[in-house]
């Protein structure tokens, strides 16, 4: 042990004092500062506007988002109709795939008799069909579970597109076809459409 007049060893005078715990609060300033800017929102939201102002973010509501509802008769696009319903057998050209599923550009059924498309359209085709002088045997499913409207725009985009120049048609032949057939079956061929519009002008 060493006595008051001693001199502490070389080793224990070179070690630092032991650290001392001291309570350091938060400085006032930025306790005053943080309350100010609580307080402030607070205010804040309390005094605005029920809804805020429409210039300080999009205030749309779901109705302005889902834009107008198609109407029949309405103005559809046939091009985006026929790309997402047709171009994958037929093409965005319209000519088909040789052998396989018909060419609609060009076509005697497209540019004909405006029932013969449209029954097309709503019972579809199973069995051989002759296009533009080649034979082809598929099948072509019902198209009725699209709107009146929208299998209107395909068919007169379809009529008016590529090289066909027949003129479009309108949602009321679809409906009209409609109610005065109870087929539920596809045409079987070329054949039977032939005899579907026969006697028609």
């Amino acid at each position: 042990m060493l006595n008051e007049s001693e001199s502490p060893p070389l080793a224990q005078r070179r070690e630092q004092a032991d650290p001392s715990e001291r309570h350091q609060p938060v400085p006032l300033t930025v306790a005053a500062i943080t309350l100010a800017l609580v307080l402030f929102g607070v205010g804040y939201l309390l005094h605005s506007e029920a809804f805020g102002n429409a210039q300080l973010g999009d205030r749309r509501t779901v109705a302005d988002l889902s834009g107008p509802v198609a109407q029949a008769g309405g103005n559809l696009d046939g091009k985006a109709l026929f790309s997402a319903n047709c171009a994958a057998c037929h093409q965005a050209t319209g000519k088909g795939l040789p052998g396989v599923f018909p060419p609609l550009d060009g076509s005697e059924w497209v540019n004909g008799n405006e029932r013969t498309v449209v029954n097309i359209l709503l019972h579809g085709i199973n069995g051989e069909i002759a296009v533009i002088g080649n034979t082809y045997k598929g099948s072509m499913p019902s198209f009725q579970h699209l709107g009146d409207a929208e299998l209107a725009a395909i068919v007169s985009y379809v009529r008016g597109a590529w090289s066909n120049k027949a003129v479009p048609l309108n949602a009321q032949l679809f409906a009209q076809e409609r109610k005065s057939s109870a087929r539920k079956v596809p045409f079987a061929g070329g054949e039977e459409l032939k005899a579907l519009t026969a006697h028609s002008p």
